[in-house]
């Protein structure tokens, strides 16, 4: 079991004051007062929708031997260790990464931050260097891989807390892995929670930086800098147990390339899908069709042939980042990696076809960004001869500035568009998809503009107006597990639910 003795996790720490032998073992950190057990240190920490010192009861109920509380609280049990000190969300990092060993030290870390595209990403650097005969490991919003096996994601965060961050490097680095391939959010590289800010990075990767999550920085430009905080990171002077080149890799075509590389120290190398002749990695001559692309592979004048089996705009685009980062953290050629594309497979819930052999196409997608929508419609209506029905919705509680934008990107493509619940939270659902709509121009409310707040009902109308040749996307909810209301989630699986809208028409039954 693992465990920790108080002095020694908190050495460095300012504290205000202390009640109680900090010579005391704990075996656990928690922050939620639930997860609590004999012999845990709770965290109070102040969260967006709830303030963690009201469940320092709780947790010492539980069995909690030791609290850090970021100000006085009385009522606490003489032996318990009372602990205070300033900004305990923040210090939860430290404390964790100092619990686990600091795993990040043994461990080649590879970040990949960006709008779009970090999932697939990682799950690409990673295929690559397993088969390049690399042990790796990974944490994504997809699923996580600490050993051998793949799992679901039981997080609705992206990069999870310090806790469990650092909690899985360690079983990465007890089970062999050499490298940790490591999806970097704004939210979780931002000051304000700073799950990030112990794990040593050895990489950066950015894929783009679009309009997203303003609700939580603000503004663009802090929301960008945030992101930025992972490049800002790298230092080639980090001492670490593992030798690891430093470098940063960044796209070419995003408009925020030359800020990413101003923000670090270390060398950074640029990819492009459209072919950038400056760009250090490009792709050439695409060719798209339904089942994938074929294009070349260029590098200081070199060139290689490669096939991606995976359909859908963003994919190019995120395997030269991957191809680009593995041969940099290799040393090698590359081009040498395009006979491996092929095998490549893709992300659960990324363009994800559902076939039952209806006679037009449904296609589970996480886009849910304007960038994504300007990518993902003007790609499907190339290569679709008939119609675009479009699914999705907004998340509730968050950035409310986008929603007119997603409906301006779909209405400029789409020929119908059907809005439904995604993550409506505590806001109304009716109330968000006016928001969308008010930016669908063009469009005829009743007619090829549909409000449907439940999201099974919107499915169904969507495939029973499908025709031959059509296409639908069922977009914003990809591999998620639930949708958030305002009594909590509720379970749900996009992909089961439109196959299960395709049965009831009669198909694949």
């Amino acid at each position: 079991m693992q465990s920790a003795v108080l002095g020694e996790l908190f050495a460095g720490i300012p504290l205000e004051s202390v009640r109680g032998s900090m010579e005391r073992s704990v075996t656990s950190i928690v922050y939620d007062s639930r997860d609590a057990r004999e012999g845990a240190l709770f965290v109070a920490m102040d969260g967006a929708h709830t303030d963690g010192h009201r469940f320092i009861g709780d947790a010492v109920r539980r069995g909690a031997a030791a609290v850090l509380a970021s100000r006085p609280v009385g009522g606490v049990p003489g032996r318990v260790t009372l602990i205070q000190a300033r900004g305990t969300r923040a210090l939860l990092s430290p404390l964790a990464a100092a619990f686990y060993g600091h795993p990040s030290r043994s461990l080649r870390v590879i970040g990949v931050t960006g709008t779009d595209g970090k999932s697939s990403t990682v799950w690409f650097i990673d295929q690559l260097l397993s088969r390049l005969g690399k042990k790796s490991g990974f944490l994504s919003t997809v699923s996580f891989k600490t050993g051998e096996t793949v799992v679901k994601n039981p997080f609705r965060q992206s990069t999870p807390e310090a806790t469990e961050i650092h909690g899985m490097l360690r079983e990465m680095a007890d089970a062999g892995r050499e490298y940790a391939v490591v999806e970097a959010t704004s939210h979780g590289l931002s000051s304000k929670t700073n799950r990030l800010g112990d794990v040593i990075f050895d990489a950066a990767v950015l894929t783009n930086v679009t309009h997203e999550h303003l609700e939580f920085h603000g503004t663009f430009e802090t929301y960008r800098s945030d992101k930025a905080n992972l490049f800002r990171a790298l230092s080639p002077s980090t001492s670490k147990d593992v030798d690891c080149p430093r470098f940063g890799v960044v796209n070419a075509d995003d408009p925020s390339a030359e800020y990413f590389r101003q923000c670090t120290g270390v060398p950074v190398s640029t990819y492009s899908g459209s072919g950038a002749a400056a760009a250090d990695l490009a792709a050439l001559n695409a060719h798209a069709d339904i089942t994938g692309t074929s294009f070349l592979i260029a590098h200081r004048g070199a060139r290689a042939h490669a096939r991606l089996r995976i359909p859908g705009p963003f994919w190019v685009e995120n395997l030269l980042a991957a191809c680009l980062t593995v041969s940099r953290a290799l040393c090698v050629d590359p081009l040498s990696l395009a006979p491996h594309v092929e095998s490549l497979s893709g992300v659960r819930g990324r363009m994800d076809y559902i076939d039952r052999g209806q006679p037009f196409a449904v296609i589970v997608d996480y886009a849910h960004t304007p960038g994504a929508f300007e990518k993902l419609f003007p790609w499907v209506r190339a290569h679709t001869r008939g119609r675009i029905i479009a699914v999705f919705g907004s998340a509730g509680e968050r950035d409310r500035e986008k929603r007119p934008l997603q409906g301006r990107a779909a209405a400029s493509t789409c020929d119908t568009l059907i809005l439904t619940e995604e993550d409506p939270r505590g806001e109304d659902s009716l109330a968000i998809l006016e928001q969308i709509a008010s930016g669908c121009q063009g469009k005829t409310r009743g007619k090829d503009l549909l409000l449907v707040p439940d999201r099974r009902e919107a499915i169904r109308l969507a495939v029973s107006r499908a025709a031959a040749g059509d296409v639908v996307l069922l977009l914003g909810k990809g591999h998620e597990g639930s949708i958030i209301g305002a009594l909590g989630p509720r379970e749900w699986d996009e992909r089961a639910e439109a196959e299960r809208a395709l049965r009831e028409l009669g198909y694949g039954t």
